[in-house]
């Protein structure tokens, strides 16, 4: 007899970052933890903060939890919502499909409730004004009034892939204006490590900029080597 798959396949526990590792991914930025990761790490261009004008709406970080929905079906979004913790950011893969939405205001109003920090989805979600209201960071691929099915089937807490990276229940998240990067678990200390150095030179650089600098150091040096040929 061939028994019927299970609806739901959900891991509760997973190894979690520190408060250290989670407090040094607050402070940072987007570009640096990429940077940090020898330019990786990031799920690309086109999920974006729901409100990109709104600062209160348009950044989160936070240990990430989770979901696999597939295409049009949010049941999995539900249980990642169940078994989540405050502080979470729960990340649901949809496959990139954006003809309905998997998460609206009633949704996130009860991820609010529940202390989760922000709603990364590849694929849409809707009812604007609402989602507003509720004040959670969502960053989505689009917005779509369509409404989805919850019937499965779908995981919660096992590795997905979203948008070419693939991302762990435990790794950690920041998302801001300029889109989402993860740092996987594994390798959290020495992203980290890296972290203080790259803060520190864009910071010197930056205040560089604003003291008036046109053309940086290292350019005029190469353009005074013998790397360059000039042919006028």
């Amino acid at each position: 007899m061939i028994h019927e798959p299970p609806i739901l396949t959900v891991r509760r526990d997973f190894p979690r970052p520190t408060a250290a590792q989670l407090a040094a991914v607050a402070a940072a930025t987007t570009g640096w933890l990429v940077d940090a990761q020898d330019g990786r790490g990031s799920l690309g261009p086109r999920i974006k903060p729901v409100f990109p004008d709104e600062p209160a709406l348009n950044r989160c970080f936070g240990t990430v939890l989770t979901c696999w929905c597939g295409p049009d079906d949010n049941l999995a979004l539900a249980a990642a919502l169940a078994i989540a913790r405050a502080g979470d950011v729960i990340v649901a893969s949809a496959e990139g499909f954006e003809g309905s939405a998997i998460c609206g205001d009633l949704l996130a109003g009860m991820m609010r409730n529940k202390g989760i920090s922000g709603l990364i989805v590849d694929g849409a979600v809707r009812d604007l004004a609402g989602l507003r209201e509720v004040g959670l960071p969502v960053f989505a691929r689009s917005v779509n009034p369509a409404s989805c099915v919850r019937s499965g089937p779908g995981t919660v807490g096992l590795p997905i892939v979203v948008e070419g990276r693939t991302i762990a229940s435990g790794d950690l998240l920041l998302a801001d204006a300029d889109g989402v990067v993860t740092v996987p678990l594994a390798e959290a200390d020495r992203v980290l490590a890296r972290l203080e150095a790259i803060k520190q030179a864009e910071n010197r650089t930056l205040a560089e900029v604003r003291a008036g600098l046109a053309v940086p150091g290292w350019v005029e040096a190469l353009l005074n080597s013998d790397r360059v040929r000039y042919v006028d």
